[in-house]
């Protein structure tokens, strides 16, 4: 996070630093109008090295920001802040933080640790598929804005691997819906579910499953067109896989074979990815 201090100007604030911790004296004990801005950050880095709530620590970083609000030092605090909050997962006030930096301070090169910061605390909390999906779509967009602001940095690496991971974490909350509703026999809505994932999620690791489950779904309508063009492009595209295998069966077993047929939306698919026909 952007330049080294130099090791002169924290000389004096490290000693009443240690000396502070040796006493055991409380922060809200100290003085801290009386402190220079250098030390008053450094009591804040080392209660963020030293405690596992954030409360101290955000507190000496805000301090250094009211007392040399035009400093270096302020500068400093404020992406502190930031992290801290999101170290101890406090997302929503690492994420105001990392904005009011941003806002503030756009041009400065800690601004690309800002907008990384701002991502994180969106993508930090998609977890389990089964919850609402609008943090994973926040997560996508800061993630972007990441990537195309500043592709040259490591946080550009770091959140083009984050924005694939997110990315297939939507395809799988679709496939989650597909597959309960193709259980309960509601085979429109499942085949809406697997049609978003072959369409709008093709780099991800759930078309071949999304294209069995069309074979299936298309075959109990008894749309046989459909699912033998859906065993098509699985067969073109993912031949080695189990899915495969079993739409083969499938297919097979009612004395049809995986084939392009008819003009749906599948048929369109197969023209354009596997004959390369555009138009």
């Amino acid at each position: 996070m952007g330049r080294g201090i130099r090791a002169a100007s924290l000389v004096g604030g490290l000693v009443l630093v240690l000396a502070v911790s040796g006493c055991g004296r409380r922060a809200e004990d100290l003085n801290l109008e009386a402190l220079d801005a250098a030390t008053i950050y450094q009591l804040g880095e080392r209660e963020l090295e030293t405690s596992r709530k954030s409360e101290q620590s955000i507190r000496y970083f805000s301090e250094v920001e009211r007392l040399y609000p035009y400093s270096e030092w302020a500068k400093r605090a404020l992406i502190m802040q930031a992290f801290a909050y999101h170290k101890h997962r406090e997302y929503e006030e690492s994420r105001a933080t990392a904005q009011r930096y941003i806002d503030t301070y756009p041009a400065e090169e800690d601004a690309a640790y800002a907008k990384f910061l701002l991502a994180l605390s969106y993508y930090d909390q998609i977890d389990e598929v089964g919850r609402d999906q609008g943090l994973t779509f926040q997560a996508l967009q800061a993630l972007r804005a990441v990537i195309e602001e500043y592709p040259d940095s490591d946080y550009a690496r770091s959140s083009i691997l984050k924005f694939e991971l997110a990315f297939d974490h939507l395809a799988s909350k679709e496939m989650e819906i597909g597959r309960y509703y193709l259980k309960r026999k509601h085979y429109a809505a499942a085949i809406n579910r697997f049609r978003v994932v072959v369409e709008n999620f093709q780099t991800t690791t759930h078309v071949p499953e999304a294209l069995h489950r069309l074979v299936e779904a298309y075959l109990s309508l008894g749309l046989t067109d459909e699912a033998q063009t859906a065993g098509a492009i699985l067969g073109h595209n993912f031949q080695s896989t189990i899915w495969y295998e079993d739409s083969y069966a499938l297919l097979t077993g009612r004395g049809l074979r995986p084939e392009a047929k008819g003009d749906g939306w599948l048929a369109t698919i197969y023209r354009r990815v596997i004959r390369g026909e555009w138009l």
